[in-house]
């Protein structure tokens, strides 16, 4: 990824979010709501809801409506009968995309999935046929203009926390670290105080796709618009380079 800054591109999509902040927040409640069911309404005692609360604060979600959606998942032996459905295919010139849904219905999201592919010009894979091209990681992303801390003071901690590694770009930090050990590494940063503009288990290209025909990029935006409006998709990872 390197050439291009990483904290643009999620200055980007949360300027893309604000836009939609509602839809934003109702993919986020979706994720409290079956943390609190898998483990309970007390983040102290439940590491994934306290990943997805930091998830939720990232993205300017207020705390009265986090405090809102745990209360309700936690009264509501109803409100999280969502399952994972994860898609894999691929868009123009062979581009890899994954999808990660959260579902009351598969197969109306199976549907919508491979309808928004085949109005790209694309097509729905067999289960494994991309993610094999891609790293589950835990991503750490910090804007430099709201780190107090130089690289080097920065890396030492990431890393003595339990990170994998440390990348330095021109307006950011990267920060990977194993999928299991992000909400980890998370809160020994915030315990420094360092503001984190990005904090998740993300899927990372191992190699990127570089479009150059205008119909290519007008089909790949085309899916990934189709899919950023469906209400079950909660995530798209692909390795396009934008």
């Amino acid at each position: 990824m390197s050439g291009h800054s990483k904290f643009a591109n999620i200055k980007h999509k949360k300027e893309k979010n604000d836009a939609a902040k509602g839809k934003i927040f109702t993919r986020i409640g979706k994720e409290l709501m079956i943390a609190v069911k898998e483990g309970g309404p007390d983040p102290n005692n439940n590491s994934k809801l306290r990943d997805v609360i930091a998830k939720a604060k990232a993205n300017n979600m207020p705390n009265d409506t986090i405090d809102r959606s745990v209360k309700k998942a936690a009264g509501d032996s109803n409100a999280a009968n969502y399952v994972v459905a994860t898609y894999e295919g691929y868009g123009p010139s062979g581009t890899a995309i994954i999808v990660e849904c959260l579902t009351d219905n598969k197969n109306r999201t199976a549907a919508n999935v491979r309808s928004a592919f085949t109005k790209g010009g694309g097509s729905i894979g067999t289960q494994g046929c991309v993610s094999f091209m891609f790293d589950k990681k835990g991503q750490i992303i910090i804007d430099k203009e709201e780190c107090s801390m130089d690289a080097d003071e920065l890396m030492m901690a990431a890393l003595d926390a339990g990170a994998e590694d440390f990348d330095e770009d021109d307006d950011s930090f990267e920060i990977l670290t194993d999928p299991d050990s992000c909400g980890a590494v998370r809160e020994a940063l915030e315990a420094l105080g360092i503001k984190m503009a990005q904090a998740e288990v993300t899927m990372i290209p191992q190699n990127y796709v570089t479009l150059t025909s205008d119909e290519d990029i007008k089909q790949m935006n085309r899916i990934l618009d189709l899919l950023d409006d469906d209400d079950d998709v909660q995530e798209v990872w692909h390795n396009w380079e934008e």
